[in-house]
């Protein structure tokens, strides 16, 4: 291996880089995985943007939420089909996302969604009424509903093992950063201007964005994978020579380049005259991928976007409101300082835990943190549900609400943190991780179509949900004590279900996937530890990666172990 040194960034990532070439860490690398980690402003800008449209007397006066002309129930359905369109459309992005990335790369797939989503935002700008608002945030939800599929599936087939929790966290931080301008966009928008121009200025941070990625994507170098799929093997060298930093002679390019391909060949095979029908049925038919793709992806989907910190996301001002803020403006202000500390957490994250503890340890802690805040938040709220009524005055409250609706407030901040740090750092990272190349878009394009349609139903119900039961809603505290149930439940599905994936090739995942669907949560931590490499157990074949350190060096040996047995 290198006789150079590695640098502090390397030395940080522990035992993981052990042996590693320093030079894989480099600019061209991390140029790579900044242009489609942004991708994840796409969600962010939108699901920020549209707090702050929903809050402007303008908007609420165009597209029909006046509560002086309208009844709550009306406001509470064109509200939750105006937040919720994006996330419908995204189901079909999804798709469309499946149906072009493995035709026309991950690179050209960028370019054609960006142009989706700069032509979706430009018809909200310049909406004049509800149906071409509707129109607008239709089509940029088919854009930023391929974002999720197209911008994982290139960070995590780029990036080395050591780092592609880091790498994959660039996307997810980017939602928040995203969600952060687009607060502090609302926010000094709503202080400085009034009419149409309130709202729209906001939305124009998404058009600059998405050029920003179109016109990087000059820049981008497709993913070796991919072009090793396509059988264009001397450009895949090439392109992985330039995102490691080394010459293709190189040895930890060599080991690297014949484990993608003994994989692809291994998995070509496999695929050989099958249909997208077989592809599905390889999905569901076999246990080890359907415990991947209900067990792992769609379970991480439903709990977490019904955990609540989804919706607190898409109508903050509104929550703010329940815990006594008063004032468009003092509500747009917290709100704004939650996207910071939303950012912040999500950065915490991936730089400096979910590849050191792990995705399982950092998913259960970030958990705990939404289920303790929001067990608070609904008892707070069910002891003294007049503050959550907007026409009281915060003076005729005792001092005791008061202090209480404050830490109330800290709470939201803390879900806010704990949602950051476990369900969005792992939603998109372990969905495109776990499944081999040949379904990996076709399974990530069903897990985001199923997270669109759990994201579309929580932004469509909660608004109904928070109306008081007179009006046939959950009331606030019944919402919340909604959420701490569905927290608690995620909480038991993490310690006992959910796999480490955490430090394991993209080949080497099959392993993890050959224990029993009981086991994988317990025995995945410590397989390489123990040595406990599981062979086939009839479902796929298993693909054993031997790991031998002898003198500071790291050799890679892949055996292929046929499966003997029926196919399930």
């Amino acid at each position: 291996m290198s006789d150079v040194k590695p640098g502090p960034f390397q030395r940080s990532l522990g035992a993981s880089a052990v042996g590693t070439p320093p030079q894989i860490f480099n600019f061209v690398l991390f140029l790579g995985t900044m242009i489609f980690g942004i991708l994840g402003a796409a969600r962010g800008f939108d699901e920020g943007n549209v707090s702050g449209m929903l809050a402007s007397p303008n908007f609420k006066s165009l597209f029909g939420l006046d509560p002086k002309k309208n009844s709550a129930q009306e406001i509470a359905d064109t509200k939750g089909n105006i937040a919720g369109m994006v996330q419908l459309c995204s189901i079909g992005g999804a798709f469309i996302a499946f149906a072009i990335t493995d035709r026309i790369g991950r690179v050209w797939a960028l370019r054609q969604l960006c142009v989706l989503w700069i032509g979706g935002v430009m018809l909200q700008i310049f909406a004049q009424n509800l149906g071409m608002l509707y129109a607008g945030r239709a089509l940029a939800g088919l854009g930023i509903g391929q974002t999720t599929v197209v911008g994982p599936t290139y960070l995590v087939e780029v990036a080395p093992r050591q780092i592609r929790g880091l790498c994959s966290g660039m996307f997810s931080g980017s939602v928040y950063l995203g969600i952060m301008l687009a607060y502090f966009a609302n926010y000094g928008s709503s202080l400085y201007q009034t009419g149409r121009v309130r709202w729209q200025i906001p939305i124009t941070l998404q058009v600059m964005f998405a050029g920003m990625a179109l016109v990087l994507s000059i820049f981008a170098i497709e993913s070796p994978r991919f072009l090793i799929m396509k059988g264009k093997h001397e450009q895949a060298a090439k392109n992985l020579s330039k995102l490691r930093g080394l010459p293709i002679e190189h040895e930890f390019m060599q080991s690297e380049i014949a484990t993608i391909t003994e994989a692809l060949e291994k998995e070509r095979a496999i695929m050989s005259g099958r249909t997208l029908s077989g592809r599905i049925f390889e999905i569901v038919g076999t246990h080890s991928n359907r415990f991947r793709l209900i067990g792992v992806g769609i379970m991480i989907q439903l709990l977490g976007q019904w955990s609540g910190a989804n919706s607190i996301t898409i109508y903050a001002p509104e929550y703010f409101a329940l815990l006594g803020i008063r004032g468009t403006e003092t509500k747009l202000l917290a709100t704004a300082v939650f996207g910071i500390v939303k950012l912040v957490s999500s950065l915490v994250c991936a730089f400096f835990l979910i590849d050191r503890i792990g995705r399982k340890r950092s998913l259960y802690i970030g958990v705990g943190l939404q289920t303790l805040s929001m067990l608070y938040i609904a008892a707070f709220l069910t002891a003294a549900p007049e503050i959550s009524d907007e026409s009281s005055i915060s003076s005729s409250h005792s001092a005791t609400v008061k202090n209480a609706s404050v830490v109330g407030v800290i709470c939201i901040y803390i879900n806010g943190f704990g949602w950051a740090m476990g369900y969005n750092s792992i939603q998109y990272l372990i969905n495109t991780e776990i499944f081999p190349l040949h379904l990996r878009s076709l399974s990530a394009s069903i897990i985001m179509a199923v997270h669109f349609a759990n994201q579309y139903g929580n932004s469509k119900s909660v608004p109904a949900m928070l109306l008081p039961t007179s009006e046939g809603g959950a009331g606030p505290a019944g919402t919340m004590w909604f959420f701490v149930v569905i927290c608690t439940l995620g909480l038991v599905y993490i310690f006992f279900f959910l796999p480490e994936t955490g430090g394991y090739t993209l080949e080497e995942m099959e392993d993890i996937f050959n224990f029993p669907w009981w086991q994988i949560g317990r025995k995945s931590k410590n397989m390489r530890k123990t040595g406990d490499l599981p062979r086939s157990t009839g479902d796929n074949e298993s693909v054993v990666v031997d790991y031998e350190k002898s003198e500071g060096q790291h050799v890679e040996t892949m055996s292929v172990h046929s499966n003997d047995k029926a196919r399930r």
